[in-house]
C-alpha cells in the first residue's frame, strides 16, 4: 500500500522570500517558463511589501523544506459592489507531486482567506488543451466559455 506524502500549505509573507523564490523555481518548471520566472526576478524589498500588502495571495505547499505547490492570487476590489473578487493568476505542483491532492488544497485552504477578504468568487484561467487543469477546475465550478486578450504595451 503506497502512502501519499506530507505535506502543509502555508500562507508566504515578507518573511518567507526564501520560499517565495523557492515557489517562483518551482512554476517555472512547471509551466516551462524559466526566463519568465527567473530572468528578472525583484529585489527582496518588493517582494516583502508585495507578500506583506493586502492585494496578493501566496500560498505554499510545502513538504520538509521543498515546496512542492503554489498558487498565487489576487485581490480585486470591485467597484459596483463592496465585494471582492480572487484572481487566481498562477497554480502548479512539481511534476513528482502531481495527483496526490495538492492543488486541491491549495484551492480549499484559499477560500477562508478570500472570505476575510470579503470575495464573493474566485476565478482562474486555462488553457483550452490543459486537460488537468480543466479537470481540476471542473471539480469546483462549470466552465465559462470566454475569450482572453493579452494587449501589449509596446
Amino acid at each position: 500500500m503506497s502512502r501519499r506524502a506530507a505535506f502543509e500549505i502555508r500562507r508566504l509573507t515578507g518573511a518567507d522570500i526564501a520560499a517565495f523564490r523557492d515557489m517562483l523555481s518551482m512554476f517555472a518548471d512547471a509551466f516551462g517558463e524559466r526566463e519568465t520566472y527567473l530572468g528578472a526576478q525583484p529585489d527582496d524589498g518588493y517582494l516583502t511589501r508585495l507578500l506583506d500588502g493586502d492585494r496578493l495571495i501566496a500560498l505554499a505547499a510545502v513538504e520538509g523544506d521543498c515546496v512542492i505547490g503554489g498558487l498565487v492570487a489576487y485581490v480585486l476590489e470591485k467597484f459596483e459592489q463592496a465585494r471582492s473578487e480572487i484572481y487566481i493568476y498562477d497554480l502548479a505542483v512539481s511534476e513528482a507531486h502531481r495527483r496526490k491532492g495538492v492543488a486541491t488544497r491549495l484551492i480549499e485552504d484559499l477560500k477562508p482567506i478570500a472570505k476575510a477578504h470579503g470575495a464573493h468568487v474566485l476565478f482562474i484561467q486555462a488553457e483550452r488543451d490543459n486537460a488537468p487543469a480543466a479537470a481540476l477546475y471542473t471539480k469546483f465550478a462549470a466552465n465559462e466559455d470566454i475569450l482572453h486578450f493579452e494587449i501589449k504595451m509596446r
